[in-house]
C-alpha cells in the first residue's frame, strides 16, 4: 500500500483500518468485561483479565503493528538492551515528542514485555467508555490527598500511598510493564523554554509518578527499561506517520536496575528522600539526552 497510493489516500486508508480493528475489537472487549463485572469470582475475573489484556495487548498490538507495515515503509533502527522477557516485571520511561511515540513503543516492545498498565487518577474511572476499559485492564489507581485535605484531615497522611500500593496487589503473581512519560507532556520548543530545561532535548522531568510506582510496586519491579526515541527527519504528527511520510525511527533501549533506596517512599515523606529520588532521576535524564544527541546527530 505504501507504494501503490499517494501519501493522502495512504493516510485515510490507515486510519480507515484502525478504526474498523478498532471497534471491531471494542465490542469483543467490552463484552468481556461486562462478564467480568457480573462474575464476582476472583479465580474467574484473573482469567478474564488475562483474556481482555490479550486483546488489548496482543490482539490490537499485532493489527496496529501489520497496519503499519502495510502503510508505510518505516525503517525502524532498534539498538541497545533488546533481549527483554514477557514473564518480568518492568517500569519503562521513555522521552516524549509526539503521539506518534505510542505506536513507536508499541512496535518496539511487541512479545517482549509484559501487559502495558498505566497509572492513572481514580477519578478517570469515571470517564465513558475509557474509564470502564481502565478498571477491566486493571490500571492501577493513583490517589493523592491536597495539602490542604491532609491539614483538615490529618489521620488520611499515608492512607493514599496504602489504597495504591492495595490495588497493586494484583500484580504480585502476574507480570506487567508500567508505562510512565516522566516529562509528564510532549517536548515542544515552547514549553522547553518555558521550563528552562537544562537539557538540550528534552524537558525537567517530574519524579512524583516514578515514586509512586516504586513505592507500590517496587517488590516485583527491580529493572528499568529506559527508551530514547529520535526521529532524525524530524519529529511527525500522527497524520504524517499514518500518511507514511515518516521514513527512519531510532531507538535505544538501556535496561537499568532500579536503586532499592529509591522504593521506601521516602520520597513522599522527607526532603532528603526527595532529593536522593531527583539526583537519580536527574543523572538519567542527562544520560538520555546524550543518548538522543547522539540518535540524532548519527549518520543514516
Amino acid at each position: 500500500m505504501s507504494y501503490i497510493f499517494p501519501p493522502l489516500l495512504r493516510g485515510v486508508l490507515t486510519f480507515a483500518i484502525y478504526v474498523v480493528f478498532t471497534v471491531v475489537l471494542c465490542l469483543f472487549f467490552y463484552l468481556i468485561a461486562a462478564v467480568k463485572f457480573l462474575v464476582p469470582a476472583q479465580g474467574t475475573r484473573k482469567q478474564i483479565s488475562r483474556t481482555l489484556d490479550s486483546i488489548a495487548s496482543g490482539i490490537w498490538v499485532w493489527c496496529s503493528v501489520r497496519t503499519h507495515d502495510l502503510a508505510g515503509s518505516v525503517i525502524y533502527d532498534v539498538s541497545g538492551d533488546t533481549n527483554l522477557r514477557p514473564d518480568q516485571w518492568y517500569m519503562i520511561v521513555s522521552n516524549h515528542q509526539s503521539w506518534v511515540d505510542i505506536l513507536v513503543l508499541i512496535r518496539v516492545l511487541k512479545s517482549k514485555v509484559p501487559p502495558y498498565k498505566f497509572f492513572i487518577k481514580k477519578e478517570l474511572l469515571w470517564l465513558p467508555f475509557m474509564g470502564q476499559c481502565f478498571w477491566a485492564l486493571d490500571f492501577p489507581v493513583m490517589r493523592r490527598y491536597s495539602k490542604e485535605m491532609l491539614e483538615k484531615y490529618p489521620h488520611l497522611k499515608g492512607k493514599d500511598l496504602e489504597t495504591t500500593r492495595k490495588y497493586c496487589e494484583k500484580f504480585r503473581h502476574r507480570p506487567v510493564s508500567i508505562m510512565n512519560f516522566v516529562e509528564g507532556t510532549r517536548f515542544s520548543a515552547k514549553k522547553h523554554e518555558k521550563q528552562g530545561s537544562p537539557y538540550k532535548h528534552l524537558l525537567v522531568p517530574r519524579a512524583g509518578g516514578a515514586a509512586m510506582i516504586l513505592y507500590a510496586m517496587g517488590d516485583q519491579i527491580h529493572d528499568l527499561v529506559d527508551i530514547t526515541i529520535a526521529y532524525p527527519e524530524g519529529v511527525p504528527g500522527l497524520w504524517d506517520y499514518f500518511c507514511g511520510r515518516t521514513r527512519r525511527v531510532r531507538v535505544h533501549l538501556r535496561l537499568r536496575k532500579i536503586p532499592e533506596d529509591l522504593k521506601n517512599g521516602l520520597y513522599f515523606e522527607d526532603k532528603q528522600g526527595r532529593s536522593r529520588f531527583y539526583s537519580w532521576l536527574n543523572e538519567l535524564w542527562a544520560q538520555k539526552d546524550q543518548t538522543l544527541d547522539a540518535l540524532l546527530s548519527r549518520d543514516a
